[in-house]
């Protein structure tokens, strides 16, 4: 199988199987999806969508964030990993936003990782959540699942290689789709200690199962 085929194949069958593919974290407006983005490194979408509701009900907004201290924000963080870093990230995130941006979340790879505690992932994230635009977040379920399925070569051993390895092969329309066909298939199927392979209609194409 060529590897054009093998993309043909995996993504026609995210098309029929998975139609509808958005995140899991909750959000009203590019700025909350901005903070639980942020809040979700090294954590679970879950625990993030527990925390978010009493942070934006008490800080709706980048104007009222940038004003909050440190003492009051962190009670509402606490249960989330690295919570001290991630106070302080949405706290500097917020006054920068109304600093450079207006108060609006700019809507460029450039301009997002300007924002503490927003790295390239975090802008791909936002960008082509919010923009459709075709950037492709890696985290750990599309780092996992696009090598295991053979997407990308195992000499990809970086976010960005495999990121890259994925934009050349994905069809432009179905980038900012796919980064969530990847995340969705790795957290429900494609586990990391225990992947439920017989249950897996990609089997046929996965070079991971081929090898078992």
């Amino acid at each position: 199988m060529t590897k054009k085929e093998r993309y043909q194949h995996i993504l026609q069958y995210f098309q029929e199987h998975m139609p509808v593919a958005e995140t899991e974290l909750f959000y009203d407006n590019p700025f909350q999806l901005l903070v639980a983005v942020i809040l979700s490194a090294q954590c679970t979408d879950k625990r993030v969508n527990l925390t978010t509701p009493a942070i934006f009900q008490k800080y709706p907004t980048p104007q009222k964030m940038a004003k909050a201290n440190f003492e009051d924000l962190f009670p509402l963080i606490k249960s989330i990993s690295y919570p001290n870093n991630k106070t302080k990230h949405l706290i500097g995130m917020s006054q920068l936003l109304l600093d450079q941006f207006g108060g609006e979340v700019p809507m460029t790879i450039p301009e997002l990782i300007q924002l503490p505690g927003v790295g390239r992932k975090t802008a791909n994230v936002i960008t082509s959540v919010i923009d459709q635009q075709p950037n492709m977040a890696v985290d750990t379920h599309v780092y996992r699942v696009s090598r295991r399925l053979g997407l990308v070569p195992m000499t990809a051993t970086t976010p960005l290689a495999v990121e890259k390895a994925l934009i050349k092969q994905i069809p432009t329309a179905l980038v900012h789709t796919a980064h969530h066909w990847l995340i969705l298939h790795g957290r429900y199927t494609c586990l990391a200690r225990s992947p439920k392979c017989e249950a897996c209609g990609l089997s046929a194409f996965c070079k991971y199962y081929s090898n078992l």
